[in-house]
């Protein structure tokens, strides 16, 4: 039998019941702006910390703790949850990838959401949703032609580390918890990420294409990320891997020379991949050197409208 989507009205009306959605990662860019909204929209938002619970709107995580090691009453705070958005993990562009800064990566992905998986099968009133991060760094970033969700993800260290960030929570969906997967592009805010990295150095003039400059950027603007997520959590249709990239990628040089004219400054010469290879190393080439065309299929064909699906309009609503 098939199924309509549902339409723009029901996903927008409130949560009838005051539902209540657990979010890990909630003080990152998109948590906290995640926040405000899921309390607009009805939902009781209940933040997974790893200090001690300030409120009752705070729980104790310990995310590389196993579940048969989490003491009763912090495994009973996790009960009676609507569904949870997975948002945590180690910052990937914080520093040079040495030995541990690799291992923090991985665990912060693949060891706490397992954990976290194996707890919440654990509870007499599990979750209806779960909603994690994932990132379109597991694609192949050498490959031209667009890739879709159906694309696999490759080797190598971010390929590794998605797939297992994913393969992490597959209990969940044979336990028969509806479980989506936001593989996530650059997110564009000057609150954060590339963008707030990218700024000072436009300002200062010295913005340019990098390597080739032929390399692709998928982003998605925060705000219509947000609305992805709110649109997953209402729309039971939409599971497993979602691609949360805007339909507009571009070159790299195209990006520069859409920005530093936003910002009315020229565009610099050509940074070379050597220079930030000698910086950065190993993250230097993966995140920024390389990049691939990722299309939001899933999106498109669920009705998604997106609200900036080009850079031009992105840069207006996140610059002014």
């Amino acid at each position: 039998m098939s199924h309509s989507s549902p339409s723009d009205s029901d996903l927008a009306a409130p949560s009838q019941g005051g539902e209540a959605v657990l979010l890990t990662g909630s003080s990152g860019v998109v948590g906290s702006a995640l926040i405000p909204l899921l309390t607009a929209r009805g939902y009781r938002v209940i933040r997974a910390v790893r200090r001690e619970p300030a409120n009752d709107e705070e729980i104790r995580w310990q995310p590389l703790l196993p579940a048969n090691q989490i003491s009763a009453p912090q495994k009973e705070a996790f009960e009676g949850l609507h569904a949870v958005i997975h948002l945590a993990g180690e910052n990937i562009a914080g520093g040079r990838w040495n030995s541990a800064r690799k291992k923090r990566i991985r665990e912060s992905r693949e060891t706490a959401t397992a954990n976290l998986s194996e707890l919440l099968l654990k509870l007499e009133s599990p979750p209806k949703h779960f909603i994690s991060a994932s990132a379109i760094g597991g694609y192949d970033q050498k490959l031209p032609h667009p890739q879709t969700e159906e694309t696999p993800f490759i080797g190598g260290f971010l390929g590794e580390v998605c797939s297992g960030w994913e393969n992490a929570s597959q209990p969940l969906e044979e336990a028969g918890i509806r479980r989506a997967l936001l593989r996530i592009g650059l997110v564009l805010t000057p609150r954060g990420g590339v963008l707030q990295k990218l700024l000072p150095i436009f300002k200062a003039f010295l913005g340019g294409p990098i390597s080739s400059g032929r390399q692709w950027m998928s982003w998605i603007d925060l705000d219509d990320l947000l609305q992805i997520i709110l649109r997953v959590l209402r729309d039971d249709q939409l599971s497993g891997p979602i691609n949360c990239t805007a339909p507009g990628a571009v070159r790299n040089e195209d990006f520069t020379t859409i920005l530093a004219s936003k910002l009315g400054r020229p565009v610099a010469p050509r940074v070379p991949a050597l220079a930030l290879n000698t910086l950065y190393g190993e993250m230097g080439q993966a995140l920024v050197v390389d990049g691939a065309r990722v299309i939001p299929q899933k999106l498109e064909a669920c009705g998604y409208r997106f609200r900036h699906p080009d850079l031009p309009s992105c840069l207006r609503n996140q610059l002014g």
